[in-house]
């Protein structure tokens, strides 16, 4: 099989935080020569307006479900044969079960091609804006605590995106995680993934933090010790020019690892990609 350059998390201005129009972001891919290009616009119904300022309520206003996917899709149909357009959707995780509906709503209605689950935040704030307390051991423990519930999500997901999120906000001097640190929890989450069949996404977008991925790469070499194959590479690009970065950095220290596919979801299909 071909070798592509695959992109499965982006943003374009149908999210909140997103530059560029959607079909900006698709052209700047295709010129990159991306066979896989994955829009994942934010659905953060896990987050409490009523907590928020003004400023922040209208930073975090969700995607407009219908003009997002009416959009996406044509621009799909356009590049068909030219490109392979994934329309997904992330979801911000909650443990709110109405929280939980809406997205099952959103899935029902629209049917995302394929899902990246969450957990940017706790108490109905994303981390960026979230008042820590406590040690660094009691915030990522309660942190990684979310993911682990995160997993069984009563709605379809794929890829469980990002883990390490926090720490790109968190105050602490030393924000990494470490196996030596979190071993335990971390163990229970990556079996859980490998056992749910999910794919655990590589994501470029560390925020000044020391490892250049999320998750840092001793936690992706220990889900391939545990077994785990099926990866996922995300730049979350907000605007053209973070369009696959760090896309063959990535590539060759997978290698490395032992990998030789990426794992593309569609629409239910787990599509192997060589590497």
């Amino acid at each position: 099989m071909k070798k592509f350059i695959i992109d499965m998390h982006t943003h374009s201005k149908y999210s909140h935080d997103g530059k560029n129009t959607l079909a900006e972001m698709l052209e700047q891919a295709q010129k990159l020569g991306v066979g896989f290009y994955g829009v994942s616009e934010h659905f953060n119904y896990d987050y409490d307006f009523s907590l928020m300022t003004k400023e922040e309520q209208e930073y975090f206003r969700d995607a407009n479900p219908e003009e997002y996917f009416h959009g996406a899709r044509h621009l799909q149909e356009d590049y068909q044969g030219v490109m392979n357009v994934c329309v997904g959707a992330e979801f911000g995780f909650s443990k709110n079960a109405d929280v939980q509906g809406r997205y099952a709503m959103i899935y029902e209605k629209y049917r995302p091609d394929y899902i990246i689950n969450s957990v940017h935040g706790a108490e109905g704030k994303d981390f960026a804006y979230f008042q820590f307390t406590g040690t660094k051991e009691e915030v990522y423990k309660a942190y990684l605590r979310l993911i682990r519930e995160s997993l069984d999500a009563p709605y379809p997901y794929d890829i469980v995106g990002h883990i390490g999120y926090i720490a790109r906000y968190a105050p602490f001097e030393d924000r990494q995680f470490r196996l030596s640190e979190f071993g335990t929890e971390i163990d229970e989450i990556l079996n859980a993934i490998i056992q749910k069949n999910k794919i655990l996404e590589i994501n470029t977008a560390n925020k000044g933090l020391e490892n250049r991925t999320l998750p840092a790469w001793e936690i992706v070499e220990r889900y391939y010790a545990l077994g785990g194959r099926k990866i996922s590479y995300g730049s979350d690009a907000h605007f053209q020019e973070r369009i696959a970065d760090k896309w063959g950095e990535v590539v060759e220290k997978l290698k490395e690892i032992g990998f030789t596919y990426l794992t593309v979801p569609f629409r239910g299909e787990h599509i192997k990609v060589e590497i």
